[in-house]
């Protein structure tokens, strides 16, 4: 090839690209197969928009706490047990501050979010710097913020928050629009808006991917996509629109997904916490310093278990001892079930989401037909051991 020439554009088969993308082709494909299921098995109850609507708002911490648990997991299969405690450590200490001495909520909040990145500089340290396992460093801080939860509580709930407050994962946006046939016009609005955005952005991508030579997917394969991911978010819109309109806590989740998709995609710390997860070795040789990686996702962590705190116990109107218990679970459930590698540098922060919504549509609609507590476990422990399965068989055939 000739200097200054570029190399001509790959297009690769349907088949490859199906294949070079199959964690998240299947995933996803999992999770229209089990809505399908649960539509049917329900009577059509599943997609009511109602159900949407809470679908969101019942699982909103799980999936803000899944965003850190992915970059967690990434430094090298690595997790946080300590996410639920802290998540109920922090809803304590501004329940203490709100109900019992009449601070101010937003004053609170702040508190609170400060309390999460201390206590993320506390975890951090001990894994990054004194190596102390993630494992038992985590496990520790379960224990102990668990103990001071209580002790904060004296084993009382602490209810109810100020109206203020719940409006974080029970408030709705304003309708900017007049209303028609019954419809709140903005979420309409926005998923337009978020479909011309993705449209330009996906064909730029392209563009660029065919201008430096690098493969790129079949057009057919490429606006079948395109198609899809519109449909799906004017359909969620749609459903958000014929009940109450865009919940807050859903413009929450969405400046979060936005911020750490493009943080791990199109930044270079981003590729740092892949790299370290790849091979730490090698992370260290190219320059990376490894400490302050792991230091800052532990950091980060902490950070988002104090907002899935807050958003928890809003949705909850309350703080009381027992919260938190299991959301590491959800949280590492969601990862695994979204593509993340047990064993590190694999995984997205969109696949997360995507698992944590298989975990919601299944507790939903186990819940819609009834099914019991205990089977609703066993089916959620038998669909995060095919997923984790999934992964080795995957990487044992690339192999």
């Amino acid at each position: 090839m000739e200097i200054g020439k570029m190399k001509p554009a790959q297009v690769t088969t349907i088949g490859y690209t199906l294949r070079a993308n199959m964690r998240q082709y299947a995933m996803l494909f999992a999770l229209i197969v089990i809505m399908i299921f649960f539509q049917i098995a329900t009577n059509g109850v599943l997609l009511w928009p109602m159900n949407v609507t809470n679908l969101i708002l019942q699982n909103s911490y799980v999936l803000i706490l899944a965003i850190g648990m992915t970059l967690c997991i990434l430094t090298g299969g690595n997790i946080d047990l300590s996410v639920g405690s802290v998540a109920a450590f922090t809803a304590a200490i501004i329940g203490t501050l709100i109900i019992n001495h009449k601070v101010d909520v937003t004053l609170a909040i702040c508190i609170g979010l400060l309390i999460g990145v201390a206590i993320g500089a506390w975890q951090g340290f001990w894994i990054a710097y004194v190596r102390i396992p993630p494992f038992i460093a985590t496990l520790a801080g379960m224990l102990l913020f668990r103990g001071l939860t209580n002790t904060i509580l004296k084993g009382l709930t602490l209810s109810p928050f100020p109206r203020s407050f719940q409006m974080i994962s029970s408030g709705y946006i304003p309708d900017f629009f007049p209303n028609v046939s019954n419809l709140n016009l903005t979420p309409i609005v926005v998923a337009v808006l978020l479909s011309l955005l993705l449209l330009y952005v996906q064909i730029r991508n392209r563009k660029k991917k065919f201008e430096n030579g690098m493969e790129i997917m079949p057009r057919s394969l490429f606006v079948t996509q395109l198609v899809i991911m519109i449909l799906a978010i004017n359909l969620f819109a749609l459903a958000l629109a014929a009940h109450k309109g865009l919940p807050i806590i859903l413009v929450i989740l969405g400046v979060l997904i936005f911020i750490y998709h493009f943080f791990t995609t199109k930044t270079v710390p981003g590729r740092y916490i892949y790299a370290l997860g790849g091979n730490e070795k090698a992370a260290v040789l190219s320059g990376i310093d490894t400490k302050k990686v792991l230091f800052f996702v532990y950091l980060n962590m902490s950070v988002l278990s104090a907002i899935a705190g807050i958003a928890f116990a809003a949705r909850t109107n309350s703080a009381f001892p027992l919260m938190g218990n299991g959301f590491e679970m959800d949280a590492i459930a969601a990862c695994f079930i979204g593509g993340a590698s047990a064993t590190g540098g694999i995984g997205t922060v969109i696949g997360t989401i995507i698992g944590a919504l298989v975990m919601g549509v299944l507790n939903n609609g186990m819940s819609i037909m009834g099914i019991g507590i205990d089977w609703q476990m066993t089916i959620k422990g038998f669909v995060l051991l095919m997923a984790v399965a999934f992964d080795v068989y995957s990487k044992n055939k690339s192999k």
